[in-house]
């Protein structure tokens, strides 16, 4: 019968654990990185949602006659902020966890 007095607590456990982390992915939709490409050319803001917030160009990097160029700066710069986003929220993750290897969850 001790088990399941262990049971019930690690069950506890883990829908406080599920509350938090919940209430992290609100506050990690809210926090943005930024990542640039061509020498600042190129702004690109994500949040922590995984979703592109805003692109900046300069006036400068638009040449209709290089459209390629423009085209690889702003795939670069996305990616950027696509991949600190996502360093950002397993970071944030990881101190919520402990650490811990929950597969789904970093």
């Amino acid at each position: 019968m001790k088990n399941f007095g262990n049971m019930g607590g690690m069950m506890k456990q883990a829908q406080q654990l599920q509350k938090k982390m919940m209430k992290m992915q609100e506050e990690l939709a809210t926090k943005t990185v930024e990542a640039s490409a061509g020498g600042g050319m190129v702004k690109v803001i994500a949040n922590g949602g995984q979703k592109i917030e805003a692109i900046s160009l300069e006036k400068e990097v638009v040449d209709p006659e290089d459209i390629e160029m423009l085209q690889d700066l702003i795939l670069a710069a996305v990616n950027d902020a696509l991949a600190k986003s996502q360093e950002m929220v397993s970071s944030e993750m990881g101190k919520l966890t402990g650490g811990l290897n929950i597969p789904g969850l970093t």
